[in-house]
């Protein structure tokens, strides 16, 4: 049950990746002819690497992925997520722990009361009792509402865990472009009035259901990363601070980064959200800006 000692603590850790592409994981749905969300990245002066775009949550019927996954990775030498593999694993306490409030203070100290009221009746529908969830900061309650399961999804089979299961079994490294620290305090960061706006938001249907959902997928395996940022953005259109936090602010960190591995005089696949792939301030055009040719593998 939510909030029960033994639920999956790591998920919690993975559900920060996921909500990087929120509306993307409300349903898997096939597109013929899909050429994959995946790009080679070629530097002026020598250096290759590879950039894929992640769905953090599919099914096995999502299986296989789309060929350049496959060409992408055996043309690597590392591999490269968000966050290392290893640190994700056991982190979830960590998290837990700062999503935690102290003892003697409860939700109901740091949300406006009518926030607290109808959180208190949505959490009364769900049959958990108040002196549950109200241990828990707002953006942590977000966290383990958004549980790709009752979609019929799994973290296990997301693109980055299918990728980096591979890379454990032929000896392939793997390194993160963020530290679960700077990963974690995407959310943990917040203010309380953030927090609490979050939790709100996810409280709003969003427009269009699931046949926008089957569009973003769509998009996913044609690799029409322009549309997933748009729908990404879209869905913090009455947060759009949070837009940002969660896509720009973390591209214009990791930037440096995947330069340095084009660099490195190895080959690198890269693998994010595939938001974090679209739009003006996405990887894919910073990186043409700074000189960089890049090719959609078909």
């Amino acid at each position: 049950m939510l909030l029960e000692a033994g639920v999956r603590l790591e998920i919690l850790v993975k559900r920060l990746a996921l909500a990087t592409l929120l509306a993307a994981a409300f349903l898997a749905a096939r597109a013929e002819g899909a050429t994959g969300c995946v790009w080679k990245v070629t530097r002026a002066g020598g250096g290759t690497l590879f950039l894929g775009g992640s769905i953090h949550a599919l099914r096995s019927t999502d299986y296989p992925l789309p060929p350049a996954y496959n060409r992408a990775f055996e043309a690597s030498d590392r591999l490269a997520l968000e966050v290392e593999p290893k640190v994700l694993s056991g982190s979830g306490e960590a998290l837990v722990k700062a999503g935690q409030y102290p003892k003697g203070d409860s939700l109901k100290n740091h949300v406006d009361p009518r926030t607290y009221d109808y959180v208190r009746r949505v959490f009364a529908l769900m049959k958990i009792p108040e002196a549950k969830f109200s241990r828990y900061r707002p953006w942590l309650l977000v966290l383990m509402l958004d549980s790709p399961s009752g979609r019929g999804l799994s973290d296990d089979l997301g693109v980055d865990e299918f990728l980096a299961k591979r890379a454990a079994a032929n000896s392939k490294p793997a390194i993160g472009l963020e530290t679960w620290g700077e990963h974690a305090a995407v959310f943990s960061g917040l203010t309380d009035r953030q927090s609490e706006a979050l939790l709100l938001l996810s409280f709003i249907p969003q427009a269009n259901g699931s046949g926008e959902a089957a569009r973003i997928m769509s998009a996913w395996r044609q690799g029409d990363v322009d549309a997933l940022a748009r729908s990404t953005r879209e869905s913090f259109r009455d947060f759009p601070y949070f837009g940002e936090r969660i896509l720009g602010a973390r591209n214009r960190n990791w930037l440096p980064k995947v330069e340095n591995f084009a660099r490195s005089g190895k080959t690198y696949f890269v693998v994010v959200g595939a938001a974090h792939l679209g739009g003006a301030d996405g990887l894919l055009a910073m990186l043409r800006t700074h000189g960089y040719q890049v090719e959609q593998l078909r």
